[in-house]
């Protein structure tokens, strides 16, 4: 069944990890963030609230629907300065008019029915010349095979259902693209991005990882049988010793 967002139980799966440098460079190629106001839609866990605030950001609103999630955040994020937290969505996420210079969206808008609604949302949010950037999968990044490197790709030859789970939750590029023209934002650009996720000492680490479901909403579709043969499936093929996993991404940015 799909991740229960405000279940005690899950709260801390998006605080285990750190922003990847591939994520600073991308980010770096689409504007300054020096000295800017971010607003961190569907924060999770306020990991990249961290990255924008190491990148030179002046302050870092996250926002999200799940109390839990701000919660976890709040610990996770202790004592960063500039960092705010507030319970939100987002289609409403209660923050002021013009009151942000960017608004961050990651690995969100595959959870969302109404992709205008959120757009015209942060374009509400954004001061004149802001700019919005989304990060999130297409299904041609999920279609990616499995290797060494890119792990979920396994995934789906483990359990090749899981596929049609995503291929009906991933938007495609052109449809994200749209939705950010329908809401009033113009300059839209695209980029792919390779991110390190994690790297782990070895296979038992992978395999610890994904029977937590750690940050992983996809593994929530499966039965606690399943994922102990995905892990199983997944950790054979991996040779001793440290594993360097990335994950694929597509990026939007465009300005209102």
């Amino acid at each position: 069944m799909p991740i229960d967002f405000h279940s005690e139980v899950n709260r801390l799966t998006y605080t285990q990890r750190r922003a990847g440098s591939e994520w600073a460079e991308a980010i770096r190629s689409v504007l300054a963030p020096e000295g800017l106001r971010v607003a961190d839609v569907g924060c999770g866990g306020g990991v990249y609230c961290m990255g924008w605030l190491d990148l030179g950001a002046a302050s870092v609103v996250g926002v999200d629907f799940s109390a839990a999630m701000i919660s976890a955040a709040r610990e996770h994020c202790a004592g960063r300065d500039g960092l705010t937290f507030r319970h939100g969505s987002a289609y409403e996420t209660g923050l002021a008019d013009g009151s942000a210079d960017v608004v961050f969206e990651r690995a969100l808008v595959h959870h969302l029915d109404d992709l205008e609604a959120a757009f015209r949302e942060a374009g509400r949010v954004l001061a004149h010349g802001g700019t919005l950037i989304v990060q999130d999968r297409t299904v041609e990044d999920v279609r990616r095979p499995g290797s060494e490197a890119h792990l979920r790709g396994w995934f789906f030859e483990c359990f090749p259902y899981l596929l049609d789970v995503e291929a009906a939750r991933r938007p495609s590029a052109v449809r994200v693209e749209a939705a950010m023209r329908a809401a009033g934002f113009g300059g839209v650009r695209t980029l792919e991005l390779a991110e390190t996720r994690r790297e782990y000492a070895d296979p038992e680490e992978v395999r610890a990882d994904l029977l937590a479901r750690t940050g992983r909403s996809i593994l929530h579709e499966l039965t606690d049988g399943q994922l102990t043969e995905l892990a199983d499936c997944v950790t054979a093929r991996l040779p001793e010793g440290p594993v360097r996993e990335s994950d694929h991404w597509t990026c939007w940015a465009a300005t209102v």
